[in-house]
């Protein structure tokens, strides 16, 4: 073994060609994935909407907690809003929190919103209330954007909003659970 520092076949490395190649491969690899994810993430309207609604829900369940005041989250089928406000608002703050209400997107639609023990609701408005003990109303609410179906199934005792990738029947979750 010669371990003579001036022996130029002991030193190993890139050259400066293999290494710009290298970077010009994963450059290009880069330019073609990046903008595929970028339009995926940013132009899937119902996972937006799925998304801010678990996140929503996330939110007011410990809002309510920390608070120890309920809250409310509206959904307004007809018009596609969504909306929050604290049991304890006037009607005027309540109005005010409305007109800042979340827009779903133009091509998403709240198909209806099943509640536990009461009627499926199709059109107006309908509500999930976050209890300041740490629970809420259990309802599941059905998305689409043409034909492409999401369900959210809100569970009482859960902290997390479960979702899936199907329209779900409010009545085959409890029958399945």
């Amino acid at each position: 073994m010669n371990l003579e520092p001036n022996n130029l076949s002991s030193h190993k490395g890139f050259t400066l060609i293999e290494l710009s190649v290298v970077v010009f491969l994963i450059g290009l690899m880069l330019s073609i994935a990046v903008p595929k994810v970028r339009d995926t993430m940013l132009s899937d309207g119902l996972k937006t909407a799925v998304n801010r609604l678990t996140g929503m829900a996330r939110e007011l369940r410990s809002d309510a907690v920390r608070n120890q005041v309920d809250y409310i989250l509206r959904l307004d089928l007809d018009s596609n809003l969504v909306w929050t406000h604290s049991a304890d608002m006037t009607p005027e703050a309540k109005d005010e929190m409305r007109k800042r209400a979340f827009k779903l997107p133009e091509d998403v639609n709240i198909l209806d919103v099943c509640r536990f023990g009461k009627e499926k609701v199709t059109d107006g408005e309908t509500l999930i209330r976050f209890s300041r003990k740490d629970y809420m109303n259990p309802a599941v609410v059905h998305l689409a954007q043409k034909d492409r179906r999401f369900t959210l199934v809100f569970e009482p005792f859960l902290s997390s909003v479960r979702t899936y990738d199907k329209y779900i029947d409010f009545q085959d979750q409890i029958v399945n659970e």
